[in-house]
């Protein structure tokens, strides 16, 4: 049974309205559990990365590492996740401010912008890496646009947000795209050392 409001529909079979008409679908949700990485790969475990959808969303659920100061990021594949090395170029800026107010800023952040770069893209911190104490994580999403197309770079947009190391609270807005004309079909994340400790990550489709 449907949900409809003022004529429109919210939710009907399994489906989710994403605004102006489209529609959100879960894909697939992966649990963490010490894990070294969480893969998405088209055409395996149910997973769909393909011309099927325009845009796809990941969101990230309470994140936490397994080591302190830890960094979480992606990359992509163009060859079924056999490697995960697409050239990058990126930008990145944060918001933070510490727990008890002594300290807050916004800026733009270089450290962990890539210029053509293959290694893994940081989406969790331009100020200090995800603290591992009992109630730290990070979440937040991760937007990839038209990963199948052939003609066009792949664009990604991702905001975090982090419980730190330091006790403070950073928001994390990444930018930028895969610089390549061949088909994105499989996403990786991880840690930039050590597991992924806990924490969920779904990807959906959006119409």
């Amino acid at each position: 049974m449907g949900l409809i409001s003022n004529g429109s529909t919210i939710f009907d079979a399994g489906s989710m309205s994403a605004g102006f008409g489209g529609s959100m679908v879960l894909i697939k949700k992966l649990t963490a559990s010490s894990s070294a990485t969480l893969s998405f790969v088209n055409g395996s475990s149910g997973v769909v990365l393909d011309n099927t959808y325009k845009e796809y969303l990941f969101t990230f659920k309470q994140i936490h590492p397994a080591n302190d100061n830890d960094n979480f990021g992606f990359n992509l594949s163009t060859d079924g996740g056999s490697n995960y090395n697409v050239t990058k170029t990126s930008a990145t800026f944060v918001s933070y401010n510490a727990e008890n107010g002594s300290d807050s800023a916004l800026e733009y952040s270089t450290t962990y912008d890539l210029g053509q770069n293959t290694g893994f893209q940081n989406i969790s911190s331009g100020y200090s890496g995800i603290g591992n104490d009992s109630d730290q994580n990070c979440s937040g999403y991760l937007h990839l646009f038209s990963p199948a197309d052939t003609t066009f770079v792949k664009h990604f947009i991702s905001r975090v947000n982090t419980a730190n190391n330091i006790n403070f609270s950073t928001d994390n807005f990444v930018a930028g795209y895969g610089n390549t004309q061949n088909a994105v079909d499989a996403i990786q994340f991880k840690m930039s050392s050590g597991n992924i400790d806990a924490g969920d990550i779904c990807l959906y489709g959006i119409a």
